[in-house]
């Protein structure tokens, strides 16, 4: 009888086991299918970290050797004769960006920065050489420095091409001075040796690879080399000296500024075309401008020396409307008290100086907000 129970059960028995088997050699199998797999994965990895390895010490190596090229290249200038060195050295620079100002002349430009807080301009960078990353956080300083060239000096190129046959002047004409003559290296004229100017400006807002500035004092198309944020921690010297004479704060200030009757509805006229393309929401802040420009006195040193002319006219008795007319005959009057002056800009003499105010851009600038709330 056990016998007989045993050998109905061993059919059974061994076909479990057999299946155990099968189950074993599958799960085995496939095991080793995945680790295979992953090791594939592995070998893949490690194969792309030695090509990037490799790549980087190609490129640590590379940049080793142009280090120590430019180290043996700098040590070989600075070996040669002081003689020489001052003839034969130069560092060539490209600008970085270019200003796109409401000052489209030198005349009218203030000669100072921030003397003028609504003069607007857009420092527009090149994006082939700076890119928008470059820019991130300035927006978070209130204000600037730059660096530029004062490409309108006409030396300029007999200046760089052949500085050895330039020959600058080393003493300068001051307007605070009245005309007295000053060294060029104790006065900030854009005649010297090496045409690079140094301003500061307020950053008004930086959208892609443009920033908004106010308080320049830059001409339109002016190069720009470098900025730098301001810090007053350091930028701002507590108790530095000057000569008296730069102490003189009235010495171009103008004391009040009247505009002609008709001139606004001109301006707003002018306004209107190119409103799209203005760094000014409004007339009336454009108006506000023009006002902080002619409270200082824009005359050059010729200029206030010669004797007030009254205005022309033709033997009809209209004023004359070319440029050179409106140039000459600036229309301007000054009352008995010399500290008072009163200047009038006509509305014929505004139509040579709409171009200097308008932004000439091709579109219009959408400022983004600082993060205080305001532009």
């Amino acid at each position: 009888m056990g016998s007989t129970v045993n050998s109905k059960w061993l059919p059974v028995t061994t076909t479990i086991t057999v299946a155990l088997a099968l189950l074993s050699a599958s799960t085995a199998a496939i095991s080793l299918y995945f680790c295979r797999k992953k090791s594939k994965v592995l070998y893949s990895k490690i194969q792309e970290l030695e090509i990037s390895l490799n790549s980087c010490m190609q490129k640590s190596a590379a940049e080793r050797k142009g280090r120590i090229r430019a180290q043996q290249d700098l040590r070989k200038t600075l070996a040669q004769p002081k003689s020489e060195n001052l003839e034969q050295a130069s560092y060539p620079m490209t600008p970085i960006g270019v200003v796109q100002s409401c000052f489209s002349t030198r005349n009218g430009t203030p000669r100072q920065p921030l003397l003028v807080p609504l003069a607007r301009a857009c420092l527009v960078f090149d994006s082939a050489r700076v890119p928008p990353a470059s820019l991130e956080g300035l927006v978070e300083y209130s204000h600037c420095w730059i660096i530029y060239v004062f490409h309108l000096n006409t030396d300029l190129v007999k200046l760089w091409k052949h500085p050895s046959r330039s020959k600058f002047k080393a003493k300068v004409r001051v307007p605070r001075l009245k005309g007295g003559r000053m060294g060029v290296f104790a006065t900030r004229s854009p005649h010297r040796p090496c045409p690079i100017g140094l301003t500061v400006a307020k950053v008004e807002a930086v959208q892609g690879n443009m920033v908004l500035l106010s308080g320049v004092d830059l001409v339109d198309g002016t190069p720009i080399l470098d900025i730098k944020p301001y810090l007053p921690y350091c930028d701002s010297i507590q108790g530095a000296a000057v000569p008296e004479w730069v102490m003189v704060d009235n010495m171009l200030a103008v004391a009040s500024v009247n505009f002609s009757e008709g001139f606004f509805s001109s301006l707003s006229d002018c306004w209107e075309t190119a409103k799209k393309k203005s760094l000014y929401a409004s007339p009336d802040e454009l108006q506000c401008l023009i006002k902080q420009v002619l409270s200082w006195d824009i005359r050059s040193i010729s200029q206030r020396n010669q004797p007030h002319d009254p205005l022309i006219k033709t033997g009809n008795g209209e004023a004359p409307h070319s440029a050179l007319d409106s140039n000459q005959n600036q229309d301007q009057e000054a009352l008995d008290n010399e500290n008072s002056q009163i200047l009038f800009l006509m509305t014929h003499a505004w139509k040579s100086y709409k171009p200097i105010f308008f932004f000439p851009f091709q579109h219009s600038l959408k400022a983004p907000v600082r993060g205080d709330g305001t532009l």
